[in-house]
Order: C-alpha cells, then sequence, then structure tokens
C-alpha cells in the first residue's frame, strides 16, 4: 500500500486529521461508560405495623376487633389463634395496620343489646335527651347484611353543629380508622353516647359539656359514603337502639326527618 507523502512543512496536517479520530474515540469511550445506568435504589418496605395490644379484663377478639376496625378472622390469623374465643387477659396480641395502641374499653361496648320499641324505664336526670342534628335517619339500629349496625345515621350537611344529649365528661376525642373523627360522652346512670364520622372535633378528652353543647360538626371521615352523625347510646357498656332513648318521632322508621329540640 502507497502512502501518499506530506510535503514538508505541513507535519501539523497530519495531526489535524488524526486529532479529531481521537477526540472521536475518547468521547465514545465517555459515552459508553456513562451510559451505563446506576442500579436504582430499592424501594422502601412498606411501613409494616408493630402495635401489638394488651388483652385486659372483659375484652374479647369482638371489642379488640371493632376498637382497630378489623375482623375477627383476621386478628386471629394474625396471631395464629386455633380458638379466637380462647384469649387471656395480659395476651400480647399483634393488630395489623395499627398506629397506636387504643383504649378498647372506652370505644366498643361489651356487647349489643337487641332491637326493641319498649322505651327505657328513664333516665337519671329525669329529663328527654337530645336530638343532636337536624337530618334525616337514613339507616337505623339493627342487622345490616352480615353485620349489626350498632347505632343510627342522621344524614345532615357537612359542617352541621352536633350538639350533645347531654351533660356529662369528654372520655375519648380523637380519630379512629372506621369512625373517623370521633367523640365519646360519659352521661349519668351508666350512659355514653357517640358522635362519628364528624368534620371536626370541637371538644377534648376530660372536658365537662353542658346538655345542647356543641362537641362537633357533622363530616364524612371513617368509612362512609356521604356527609352524616353516627350516633350510638350504650347503657353500661351495653350497645342500645339511640330511639329508644330519644324524644320518640312519629314514626320511627329510616328517612324520618328528626330535629334536635326538645
Amino acid at each position: 500500500m502507497r502512502f501518499k507523502p506530506v510535503k514538508a512543512g505541513l507535519p501539523g496536517a497530519m495531526h489535524f486529521r488524526l486529532q479529531p479520530l481521537w477526540i472521536v474515540l475518547s468521547v465514545l469511550a465517555f459515552a459508553g461508560c456513562s451510559s451505563v445506568k446506576s442500579p436504582a435504589p430499592k424501594a422502601s418496605p412498606s411501613r409494616v405495623s408493630n402495635v401489638f395490644h394488651v388483652v385486659k379484663p372483659g375484652e374479647n377478639l369482638f371489642r379488640i376487633g371493632k376498637a382497630y376496625d378489623i375482623s375477627i378472622e383476621e386478628l386471629a390469623r394474625a396471631n395464629q389463634l386455633r380458638d379466637p374465643n380462647q384469649i387471656y387477659i395480659g395476651q400480647r396480641l399483634y393488630i395489623p395496620g395499627a398506629n397506636r395502641q387504643l383504649p378498647v374499653d372506652t370505644i366498643a361496648p361489651v356487647e349489643i343489646a337487641p332491637t326493641s320499641r319498649i322505651p327505657p324505664t328513664g333516665h337519671a336526670s329525669g329529663e328527654p335527651l337530645l336530638w343532636p342534628v337536624t337530618g334525616t335517619i337514613n339507616s337505623t339500629y339493627g342487622p345490616r347484611g352480615a353485620s349489626f349496625h350498632d347505632g343510627i345515621d342522621i344524614a345532615a350537611p357537612e359542617g352541621t353543629p352536633i350538639q350533645v344529649i347531654e351533660g356529662g365528661e369528654v372520655i375519648y376525642s380523637d380519630q379512629l380508622r372506621g369512625y373517623g373523627n370521633i367523640v365519646i360522652v360519659r352521661h349519668q346512670g351508666g350512659i355514653v353516647s357517640v358522635y362519628a364520622h364528624n368534620q371536626i372535633n370541637l371538644v377534648r378528652e376530660g372536658q365537662q359539656v353542658g346538655k345542647g353543647e356543641v362537641i362537633a360538626r357533622v363530616g364524612s371521615t371513617g368509612r362512609v359514603t356521604g356527609p352524616h352523625l353516627h350516633l350510638e347510646i350504650r347503657q353500661n357498656n351495653t350497645a342500645q337502639d339511640p330511639l329508644r332513648y330519644l324524644p320518640q318521632l312519629c314514626c320511627i322508621q329510616a328517612s324520618d326527618s328528626v330535629s334536635p329540640k326538645e
């Protein structure tokens, strides 16, 4: 192969022709290194609950599950319980998905009373209770499919003031998974009232409230399909039909309009 001689005085010409090739090769080599992607950072594992509930006297899986909004079956499975009825005081139960321990005795009733239209014998104050909001009853106390609805639902516009049905002490004001924002008030005569799915709670735990005082506002927090107040009344820690305690309406049926006035 013959090489064409380079004229004297032009040594830089050969250097000029070679330099681009060197630059191209260097650029390609650099590009090749930079094209190697660094390994993607590993996705952080999903937050795992490490909450354990210590069983206290009077508690069972039904009450614990109700407080933490988890089924008995899931609780039993998570704790490898062959018999869900065999738990003991002091036992540590793992609560899937929970982020804190809850006062089960305050939140969940011991049992549920059957439906009845017989009014109670009376209240400690001797005066009728108040309807907490003006609205429409869209769900009554009693069986609901495979479950049991242990209160009544009163539909009302978002932000409607919620009045406490009787004077008492606020024993719980916080948020729960199924209930959303919830207020629980203890009254005389072993009566407790529960107000759930609130837009906002306006009282704090330990606060004394007077009959008719606004304690929250109607909302749609928790597991709901629209704004309403879920009201429960318990007598000696047993869920009762609220319609047995509140001033009687003309017809006790769902979709009745109710007023908080006596």
